[in-house]
């Protein structure tokens, strides 16, 4: 009866729900429909606890911050899609792009920011993408598969693969050496054509919406080359790098949220007052 009842006085429940956001975008002027910023998790690292993501809430948005399946200790992966070679998640299912861990995590993410834009009170046309490290490469990841307002990649893992895993002594990347050290040293082809269907640099190519990335200068873990591979990609004609000539994997820190907010704001993304 309800749903009768939306489509003979708004037309369609779409069209309802854009009335809807518009009305309640206007009351007293204060924007009730907040723009929202999906957040995706670095690398082993889980979701945490709701204070460790107060930043975005405080300063006016909302926030949907996506747990990584199988990292950390609250959400499984519940498909773990083929053998693992090595400790961590860069090589489970590594044989075929089909049963490749990260085409389950990438997945979640673009579902997440699907789910995003139909919930109440959240404004779709301001749907931001951010997170750091893995949580960087997941984010130029969405913003290559779907549609987004603004992409924060930073200090972004999972770009460029190869050089990465040829150069890095530290981090994730080795355990794609480990593997083909040690387990599969006959599948190096295969295993970057598998790698290919999800570097970062493919997904930049894809990418249209505005994208401010980071890059510490003396990153050993996400080397600087590789996150100039993918911001040289990105499609989209609004893009800016944060440069921290002096900065480890930890990028800006703090600095870099400010950064990040001042962005928003000259491109209208901040939340209305």
């Amino acid at each position: 009866e309800l749903a009768a009842a939306i489509d003979e006085n708004f037309g369609s429940f779409d069209k309802f729900r854009a009335q809807l956001n518009a009305a309640a975008s206007s009351i007293q002027g204060s924007g009730w429909v907040l723009p929202v910023v999906v957040t995706f998790i670095g690398y082993s690292g889980g979701r945490g606890l709701p204070t460790d993501h107060l930043l975005w809430s405080a300063v006016g948005y909302a926030q949907l911050v996506v747990d990584s399946r199988g990292q950390g200790h609250d959400t499984p992966d519940r498909d773990p899609g083929g053998t693992q070679w090595a400790k961590g998640f860069m090589t489970r299912g590594i044989d075929s792009p089909e049963s490749y861990y990260y085409r389950r995590l990438i997945t979640d993410c673009v579902r997440a920011v699907d789910a995003v834009a139909d919930l109440p009170g959240l404004d779709r046309e301001r749907v931001i993408v951010a997170g750091g490290s893995q949580g960087g490469g997941l984010t130029i990841a969405v913003a290559g598969l779907t549609r987004v307002a603004a992409a924060l990649p930073d200090v972004p893992f999972l770009c460029h693969f190869r050089r990465a895993a040829e150069m890095c002594g530290e981090g994730p990347y080795q355990e794609l050496a480990e593997y083909l050290r040690w387990h599969s040293r006959h599948r190096v082809e295969p295993t970057f054509a598998t790698l290919s269907y999800f570097d970062g640099v493919h997904f930049a190519q894809r990418a249209t919406a505005p994208a401010l990335f980071s890059v510490g200068l003396m990153d050993p873990i996400c080397p600087p080359s590789t996150v100039y591979a993918a911001f040289n990609h990105y499609a989209g004609e609004d893009r800016t790098m944060t440069v921290w000539p002096f900065a480890d994997h930890g990028g800006g820190h703090g600095s870099n949220s400010i950064a990040q907010l001042e962005w928003l704001r000259e491109r209208g993304l901040a939340p209305r007052t």
